[in-house]
């Protein structure tokens, strides 16, 4: 076992943040690697003796060079998903070359990396290309480089998975793609993470190519009916049809599922390509029981109703927080801020009122006028927002970097502060803050508190069109919250001047 760390890249993203307590539980020293370092410290094995924080961006090449100084071994984690930016494919060959760099300044002994199944031919997809390129280019650098090479990866809270899910269960009759009939080989996460580790601990893998996959070769229709029968539904009526093109299907994906188009359309395309392995050397280097899709499936929705999903999709991706939340920013600086404000006094803890902060969003709701909240996450999906869907990943903890409905978690503080970063379409800039001050043994303060920056005429007429039903709703959410405490408000709710020395402590560098 080396004493120097292995660097892990993408650790907050869904295979990287399952990934560190797999080599930590097998001694290894981890450096993990994110855009933000709040992200990174509010995971739960942030803290572990054996683990190491890196705030670097791939995009920036001496930050990785700084994170990668001084490590053995690399896990390459990171890839673009979004089909909407256009330069997606060229930001993925910035950063493979960024980290060759800095691979070979550290003198790394071997890289490991995670891409896609698919033969290389004019109709391979756009996504699973750059995946490749990726991998050619890793190769071209002086460190050995393993590259596993996966389909479908099939585990609670993964895009694929979602998307699996929420079209099974609300749609009993589907028109689909012709794509839905293509050969997949899909592969339980579980035994992604196992290969991964395993390719870290056996020489024998440094510098080879490797196809993973489970012990079942299906088509997405079959993978469909598979999720009907475990999760106890009836059989889905599936007509493939042409007309359907990956623009559409990815739409109609956006509409009915948490995964958002962006996301969901590389997943379609590169699902009309046959993605099976054409060897199966790994296993023999890396031996272990392969799971089948039935029990893949199984897994996933036991951990799913159990609420204990470890990772998901939607903890990827930078933490933007707004320059104009800076402290000491005068209030003309970046233009205007529009606050409203609401407080209560209830007679409870800080901790009582907390617990029922913590749990808001998601199968809880919002506490008041959840209809309205419904509605407006309704017509963000349909102007391709995110909506509501996304839901929480626990039911019961937040971190930072947590998605929560169409807000981001943007800083959490218990029992005294959360600060949410509005994700839904908007002509300007939102966050919603909670913060809560303890005024006697068994008296708390609960300030609740919108800041918007519009951008342009539109956004003033925005905030301006919906202050009242703010008003209305901010004061219904600290009676209905009071409520659910069990306990009485004794003072408001009405009207507060934010002080700006409460508002304002959040640090936007440390995100950036």
């Amino acid at each position: 076992m080396h004493s120097e760390p292995v660097l892990v890249t993408g650790a907050t993203g869904y295979v990287g943040g399952r990934l560190v307590p797999v080599l930590l539980e097998a001694g290894h020293t981890i450096r993990v690697m994110g855009r933000s370092r709040a992200k990174l410290e509010a995971r739960p094995w942030s803290r572990h003796p054996h683990v190491e924080l890196a705030e670097a961006d791939v995009l920036d090449a001496d930050s990785v060079r700084k994170a990668a100084d001084g490590c053995w071994a690399a896990f390459y984690l990171v890839h673009s998903m979004s089909a909407s930016h256009k330069d997606f494919a060229e930001a993925d060959r910035k950063a493979a070359r960024n980290m060759v760099e800095a691979c070979s300044a550290a003198g790394m002994e071997r890289v490991i990396y995670l891409g896609g199944l698919g033969e290389d031919s004019p109709d391979l997809s756009e996504h699973l290309r750059s995946r490749t390129e990726v991998a050619e280019i890793l190769e071209a650098g002086p460190v050995p480089v393993t590259f596993l090479r996966a389909a479908v990866i099939l585990g609670s809270g993964g895009a694929s998975f979602e998307m699996l899910r929420y079209l099974s269960e609300r749609l009993p009759v589907m028109t689909t793609p012709t794509w839905v009939r293509t050969p997949c080989q899909p592969i339980a996460i579980r035994n992604v993470l196992r290969y991964l580790k395993g390719c870290l601990e056996n020489d024998k893998t440094m510098g080879k190519r490797f196809d993973i996959g489970g012990p079942d070769i299906l088509t997405y229709e079959d993978l469909i009916q598979l999720y009907a029968e475990e999760a106890g539904l009836a059989r889905r009526i599936i007509i493939p049809v042409k007309v359907l093109s990956p623009h559409l299907s990815s739409w109609w994906v956006h509409l009915v599922t948490p995964v958002p188009s962006s996301i969901a359309r590389p997943l379609i395309e590169g699902l009309k390509n046959p993605v099976v392995c054409k060897e199966n050397r790994i296993r023999d280097l890396v031996p272990q029981d392969l799971i089948s899709c039935r029990q893949a499936i199984r897994y996933a929705l036991e951990q799913v109703r159990s609420q204990c999903v470890e990772s998901c999709w939607s903890d990827a991706g930078a933490l933007q927080v707004p320059e104009w939340t800076q402290c000491g920013d005068a209030g003309y600086a970046g233009g205007t801020v529009y606050e409203c404000g609401y407080r209560a006094v209830i007679e409870a803890s800080c901790g009582e009122v907390w617990d029922r902060i913590k749990i808001i969003g998601g199968r809880t709701g919002w506490y008041f006028a959840n209809v309205l909240w419904e509605v407006r996450g309704a017509l963000d999906r349909w102007v391709g927002g995110i909506g509501l869907r996304r839901g929480r990943r626990d039911p019961r903890e937040l971190m930072i970097g947590d998605a929560l409905d169409f807000w981001r978690v943007m800083e959490v503080e218990a029992p005294h502060r959360l600060t949410l970063l509005a994700e839904m379409r908007l002509p300007g800039e939102a966050v919603m803050e909670f913060h809560l001050y303890p005024v006697e043994e068994d008296q708390t303060e609960l300030q609740l508190l919108s800041r918007f920056s519009p951008k342009g005429l539109w956004g003033m007429a925005y905030w301006y069109a919906l202050y009242p039903l703010h008003q209305w709703i901010y004061a219904g959410m600290l009676r209905r919250l009071a409520r659910s405490v069990g306990k009485p408000i004794s003072e408001g709710p009405d009207r507060f001047a934010p002080r700006r020395s409460y508002v304002c402590r959040i640090n936007p560098k440390r995100d950036s």
